[in-house]
């Protein structure tokens, strides 16, 4: 299966996402990093199997999307769909999130992520 996590073909691209990241994920970035929740580090265009993540949790398995205007039309649905199914299948939780819910509603967002992931019982969070 070859590498499931950070595979070194993809590393030039991860840069490149990196350099160029839209305004939603940079907001959502200035939230997740030095980890600012539950002291829990968040990295930026993580790969997992054939796909790159907006942001990745190693120690929850949890990748977080940041969907713009072109993941709403049904074939980007339908693969973004596929994509997850691939992901979850090495045990990777996925939360996806719009732009609109970043700049409307970050807080929320926040909120969403500590409420859905897989949160550690020796955290005494859950």
């Amino acid at each position: 299966m070859g590498e499931v996590f950070n595979n070194k073909q993809s590393k030039r691209l991860r840069r490149k996402l990196r350099a160029n990241t839209t305004t939603a994920e940079a907001l959502l970035w200035s939230r997740l990093r030095n980890r600012q929740i539950l002291n829990l580090k968040f990295r930026r265009q993580y790969s997992i199997l054939n796909y790159i993540v907006d942001f990745y949790c190693p120690e929850l398995k949890l990748a977080l999307e940041v969907d713009g205007d072109t993941h709403c039309n049904d074939p980007a649905r339908l693969y973004d769909a596929s994509r997850t199914h691939e992901i979850e299948s090495v045990g990777v939780k996925i939360l996806r999130f719009t732009n609109n819910d970043i700049y409307e509603n970050l807080d929320g967002v926040i909120a969403t992520i500590i409420s859905n992931g897989p949160l550690l019982d020796w955290r005494g969070i859950r």
